[in-house]
């Protein structure tokens, strides 16, 4: 495949152009997000309802997951040869099919293709949240904390407002709602560049893991798996009555803590770099795990205080990856990073679900903190050398 023009005919964003790129890009994933967090909360505890099993219900929330592994290679050549404007208004508009067909549909076939259909529609709506930020160099880790705060409204909302009008109302009505609502996501993804970002992406989809990667799917397997399952897990059985709501307020938790420190940890990595702080932030989040293992107020003070810096430490990877790969090469590597954040995060809460209920919790996140604080430690001792994509 050769690749498409890198917008030659069209001057490059200037870092206000970039703002507002960056600020729609983050709105429209807002917006669409709540029907998929949504699902992660409601359906292990109605599974009935949707007509599945318990086992069906984790396969379903695996699903989105799985076939973005396998998808972000396609989706990120829609996103570079279309320009994002047109990748995130077909995004949009399967994201509401999705979220809508979890109000009606039932047993495991339907569910799943909505699952699909979801999965790569946020891969494209991911795709541009980390690429428009760092379009231009200048201010990207600013402009990426920021997007972060902004996308981390709508799933605390629908994560509150879901688990309070399912206690009441049953699980269904929530994804009425949350379905209309994502249709104003074609506002904002309207209002996206139309220009292509970079080239069409040819060539092998897998390649050997780079110390990004190693530490992407570290990440995604330590703070997206093993950590918010238990976190879930330890506010339900604490609260056993309520179980939906304390699961529902554990889960915003996560991201009222995005909203309130994304745009500092982004700020904080423009003053002292951001490869930086994501290792120093990483190290202090393995500690922090560690301690999960312990009893009360360690253990709670532990919990809080590693979903704090997770929160700081989420808009850090994209100007990472963007400082490494510059020019064309930036979005296929944004995209190989968050394919193996994705493959983490599927591992994880696997990991979480078996081995929890019988293993030592020390030993389970000891496991996590030693794979999360390793390669943080290698990725600091990465210096990129060269300029371009790497191959």
């Amino acid at each position: 495949m050769s690749p498409s023009p890198p917008s030659g005919d069209h001057p490059p964003l200037n870092p206000r152009e970039a703002d507002i790129a960056a600020r729609n890009a983050a709105i429209t994933l807002s917006l669409t997000l709540p029907g998929d967090v949504a699902l992660y909360l409601l359906l292990p505890l109605y599974a009935a309802t949707f007509g599945v099993s318990l086992p069906e219900a984790g396969l379903l929330l695996a699903a989105n997951r799985l076939i973005r592994i396998v998808g972000y290679g396609h989706v990120a050549a829609l996103y570079t040869g279309r320009g994002p404007r047109t990748a995130c208004l077909v995004a949009v508009g399967a994201a509401a099919i999705a979220t809508s067909s979890y109000a009606f549909a039932s047993g495991l076939w339907l569910l799943l293709a909505g699952r699909l259909m979801w999965g790569l529609a946020f891969a494209a709506m991911n795709i541009a949240n980390q690429a428009l930020p760092t379009t231009v160099r200048e201010g990207a880790a600013r402009r990426s904390g920021r997007a972060r705060a902004i996308v981390a409204v709508g799933p605390m909302l629908g994560l509150l407002l879901g688990a309070v009008v399912a206690e009441f109302y049953g699980p269904r009505i929530v994804f009425v709602g949350l379905g209309l609502l994502s249709v104003a996501g074609f506002v904002f993804a309207a209002r996206l560049p139309r220009e292509p970002d970079g080239h069409a992406i040819s060539g092998p989809r897998f390649s050997l893991p780079h110390s990004m990667d190693v530490w992407s799917f570290c990440m995604g397997l330590a703070l997206d798996g093993l950590f918010i399952v238990g976190l879930s897990l330890l506010a339900a059985a604490n609260m056993p009555e309520g179980a939906v709501l304390a699961a529902g307020a554990a889960m915003a938790l996560r991201y009222a803590a995005e909203i309130a420190l994304s745009a500092i940890g982004g700020a904080w990595a423009q003053r002292i770099g951001a490869r930086r702080l994501l290792v120093g932030l990483s190290l202090a989040t393995s500690v922090g795990l560690i301690l999960l293992a312990a009893d009360g107020a360690v253990m709670w003070t532990a919990a809080i205080t590693t979903v704090l810096l997770r929160a700081l430490l989420q808009p850090l990877p994209a100007p990472v990856v963007a400082e490494d790969n510059p020019g064309a090469g930036r979005v296929a590597a944004l995209a190989r990073q968050a394919t193996w954040r994705d493959i983490g995060a599927g591992v994880g809460p696997m990991l979480a679900g078996l081995l929890l209920p019988i293993a030592p919790a020390l030993a389970v996140y000891g496991v996590g903190a030693a794979l999360l604080a390793g390669s943080s430690l290698a990725l600091g001792w990465k210096r990129k050398t060269g300029a371009g994509p790497k191959p």
